[in-house]
């Protein structure tokens, strides 16, 4: 566990007797090879691990029919083709740019948006994440033609089954975490940001912070039917600044002296970024067998991970 090693930041205590401040749950989430496959299909390390069980070349054909529909998306419905050198690690990092224009009739393929990076082109991206956000709350069904959908949704309901329902169980968990079984709502309760329960005594976050760009990771989510349950405020990609930053951001935004974090992913990156934090960690492993992956992975596995950090807690595995 990553917990006690590592540049120590300055630990949290926390109780769950505060009555004034109730306790926050932050799950930290990778987002590749944990809550969804894609990697290992493209590259039949998944099948392979099963020993014979699993069809490889299925799993390769099903990882490409996944990338061609995450680009195809990027490029046909959220500006990749033209901001794909200005990757970003959120959306609202580039809100204090954004004057609030009116959109409606505003021709993005003819504002020239490029060099040099002043004011002028800042407001030109923040324009385009401002409508990448709203096309994220209208979801994809309000987005794509039937044709479309209806392929999407053979994909997915193919991919999940040759991954035993990884991509569902995986979902489900996310929704346990967040405490509820309903979209996420909004919160000011912590600085202005998303949470996704409002029970008074205890609420909970899902945060993605994925290593990949921040455009096709928002699709990504999209398209394996997250969004529900991760808002596109808690989507972080650690691809320019490393997720030791990222994580220090979600700190900082999740200020309150009643949280606790917990990191959950597959990667070297993560489990380093949460020893520095002094937060735990749980890495996911996809071979058979094995307890923290999907399905697999429990609420009480990750209760235990709390409290082991978080001592001072009751009712951990709740």
């Amino acid at each position: 566990m990553a917990a006690t090693s590592g540049i120590a930041e300055e630990e949290t205590q926390v109780s769950s007797s505060d009555e004034n401040n109730p306790r926050l749950d932050v799950y930290v989430w990778d987002m590749d090879e944990t809550l969804i496959l894609l990697n290992s299909l493209l590259k039949s390390s998944y099948a392979e691990s099963f020993n014979g069980l699993k069809d490889v070349r299925k799993g390769v054909e099903l990882g490409r029919m996944w990338e061609n529909l995450i680009l195809q998306l990027c490029d046909d419905n959220f500006f990749y083709g033209q901001i794909e050198n200005y990757n970003k690690p959120f959306l609202d990092v580039m809100s204090e740019y954004d004057d609030g224009r009116d959109l409606s009739d505003y021709d993005f393929n003819t504002d020239e948006l490029g060099p040099p990076h002043d004011d002028v082109n800042k407001r030109k991206l923040a324009y385009r994440h401002r409508v990448i956000a709203q096309r994220y709350l209208q979801g994809l069904h309000n987005i794509l033609d039937h044709e479309t959908i209806k392929a999407w949704d053979d994909l997915y309901s193919k991919t999940d089954e040759y991954t035993d329902k990884w991509l569902s169980s995986a979902r489900a968990f996310l929704e346990e975490c967040s405490g509820e079984k309903k979209d996420v709502v909004s919160s000011t309760a912590y600085g202005n940001t998303s949470t996704n329960s409002t029970n008074a005594k205890h609420q909970r976050v899902n945060v993605l912070v994925t290593s990949g760009s921040l455009i096709p990771s928002l699709v990504k989510c999209l398209l394996f039917h997250l969004d529900s349950v991760i808002t596109h405020e808690n989507v972080y990609s650690s691809w320019d600044v490393g997720k030791t930053q990222c994580f220090r951001w979600i700190k900082e935004r999740f200020n309150h002296p009643n949280v606790r974090f917990c990191v959950i992913g597959d990667g070297w990156e993560e489990c380093e970024a949460a020893e520095i934090m002094r937060w735990p960690f749980i890495k996911i492993d996809p071979r058979p067998g094995k307890p923290h992956r999907f399905p697999g992975l429990t609420s009480k596995t990750v209760g235990h991970y709390f409290s082991v950090v978080y001592p001072n807690n009751k009712n951990d595995e709740e």
